[in-house]
């Protein structure tokens, strides 16, 4: 079992969501970061397994068992005890560890794996909640949670996390209604330099100096399909990234899709941050999706050189003697 001791204000369960279910009214949802996600399940060697999502701060958590864990995405501060735990690593910890995970310093949402699994009933084929729709919830101080059996797997191994954090370009293709806006619209829409703003599991809102972008048709237009990565510009105007837990159809014009690679860097925009749109061609977007995939296929962890902290440093034998620098050095005396 896993204890919650102490939750920020979003931990949940997540994995890979539930596709295909858009039809009945449920988006996807799943890990708000998809490349975290599968990070972690590369380091740990099991994919598919669910994990925790902790939304801007983490909390405190008790293993009932010796467990591998892995931390991905945003960077939180973490320890046990005196011992610092580094991100992207996969690591050994002992029955009655209390993991703690303070604040993100860079991005919005971290992920908290375990060997095993977080193995609470699944749900529509996943564990994943989805606020939403109301499947699941967070989770709170008291909550206990099963976890799955832990074939076992590497320890002591890590990776690169790809940059997705601060911000940066996002990748925009052009949907049907696209070409609604004016070509001046979509050209000043490139050219705006916007600021991450409020957000959630459904969407982020985005903020600038400009004005307000819009078609003529704003007001005639009748709700339809809408998915992750889709920017709809609400009635004033203002833009709104949809993210993992967005409805499945909406009346709000959309002026382009960001490319499904592209939505872990939305997903952890923090307030602030500085985001800027790029519209690029079908071909260019299935070029980028295509490298994403080989990328993710190809996560291979790597042996860690393990850092030294203090009570490691304090735990350890580093004097078996003294020496006299102006003795002889083969004098037979003792």
């Amino acid at each position: 079992m896993l204890t919650v001791l102490a939750a920020g204000p979003c931990v949940t369960v997540q994995d890979a969501g539930r596709p295909g279910l858009m039809a009945q009214g449920l988006s996807r949802g799943g890990a708000a970061d998809t490349r975290a996600l599968a990070e972690g399940w590369a380091l740990l060697a099991q994919p598919g397994a669910a994990c925790l999502e902790l939304a801007g701060f983490g909390g405190r958590f008790r293993l009932d068992r010796a467990a591998r864990i892995a931390l991905t995405g945003a960077a939180m501060p973490a320890r046990v005890g005196d011992r610092v735990l580094p991100w992207n690593a996969a690591l050994a910890l002992p029955a009655g560890a209390v993991i703690e995970v303070g604040a993100a310093r860079a991005g919005v949402y971290a992920y908290l794996h375990i060997g095993g699994g977080i193995a609470t009933p699944p749900l529509l084929g996943s564990r994943a909640a989805h606020l939403v729709a109301g499947i699941g919830r967070r989770l709170a101080p008291g909550d206990v949670l099963p976890l799955g059996d832990d074939p076992g797997g590497p320890v002591d191994v890590t990776l690169d996390a790809a940059p997705r954090f601060g911000g940066g370009e996002l990748r925009l293709t052009a949907s049907v209604q696209t070409g609604l806006f004016a070509p001046d619209t979509r050209a000043r829409f490139e050219a705006t330099a916007f600021r991450a703003g409020r957000g959630d599991r459904m969407g982020l809102a985005l903020a600038h100096d400009s004005a307000g972008f819009a078609t003529d048709a704003q007001r005639s237009l009748v709700s339809e399909v809408i998915v992750p990565g889709d920017v709809q510009m609400t009635g004033t105007g203002a833009p709104f990234v949809l993210l993992a837990e967005c409805q499945t159809t909406g009346g709000y014009p959309r002026i382009g899709a960001v490319i499904p690679c592209d939505l872990p860097r939305a997903a952890q925009a923090a307030a602030g941050d500085p985001l800027r749109f790029r519209f690029v061609s079908e071909g260019e977007a299935l070029a980028a999706l295509a490298r994403d995939r080989a990328e993710l296929a190809a996560l291979a962890p790597r042996p860690m050189r393990r850092a030294l902290d203090t009570a490691t440093l304090m735990a350890a034998q580093l004097v078996g003697g003294a020496v006299d620098a102006r003795a002889d050095p083969f004098s037979q005396e003792p």
